[in-house]
């Protein structure tokens, strides 16, 4: 696999997605941490649904730590899994409170201390809020990244070293959204849509039966 190729890649789906926006509101920091736990599982539209009613209720990290745990637990239902997520966001949130006064930290290592935060998450947060590189490595992306051979692995951390080896250190926050929304709306995992695909010509799976289903 060539860097050129990678470049070409990042060009075209620059034209196609040109504001890789993240899909989960937000307006701090902290809400998108809590947000991005909540989907796990769940769709950010969902997601979105629930995250207003939950940051009037508890809008800071103190006030989430100190919530009810069944209180949180109902608001956050609709998104699935809902009594370990409750649990997975009130532990962050004292984890904010108790060892980053309350503060999202801006550092790998510090975000993947909070309960509930791995590294895509962070990832996510250091391009979105901080303006610093990081790629998001979640199934859409390890999806689409495979079928165009921008990597062989499996596991996450494995396709986020391939990625950074073929990326631009520039490039990884934004190139990286837009791998994800090419496999969430285009690259899809049952039925990818390859006639639609600005991508098509340079991707070994394109139009494959292994990847698109006969019709």
């Amino acid at each position: 696999m060539s860097k050129n190729r990678a470049s070409e890649i990042l060009k075209r789906l620059r034209a196609s997605i040109p504001n890789p926006a993240v899909e989960l509101k937000h307006s701090s920091p902290f809400e998108l941490v809590i947000a991005t736990i909540l989907s796990a599982q769940c769709t950010d539209e969902r997601v979105n649904q629930v995250t207003p009613l939950l940051f009037q209720r508890w809008p800071d990290p103190t006030a989430l730590a100190q919530a009810l745990p069944e209180e949180v637990e109902e608001v956050v239902r609709p998104t699935g899994f809902y009594r370990n997520k409750a649990k997975s966001i009130q532990a962050c949130s004292r984890h904010l409170v108790e060892r980053f006064r309350s503060t999202v930290p801006e550092t790998m290592e510090e975000l993947t201390s909070l309960p509930g935060v791995g590294r895509k998450t962070a990832n996510l947060i250091l391009g979105e809020c901080f303006g610093k590189p990081g790629i998001i490595v979640d199934t859409h992306v390890g999806r689409v990244a495979r079928r165009l051979q921008l990597t062989a692995k499996q596991e996450a951390e494995e396709v986020e070293k391939d990625l950074q080896k073929l990326l631009p250190k520039k490039d990884w926050s934004q190139g990286s959204s837009r791998l994800l929304l090419h496999g969430r709306y285009v690259c899809l995992a049952k039925k990818p849509r390859c006639p639609d695909c600005c991508l098509a010509s340079l991707c070994p799976s394109a139009f494959s039966p292994g990847v698109l289903p006969p019709h």
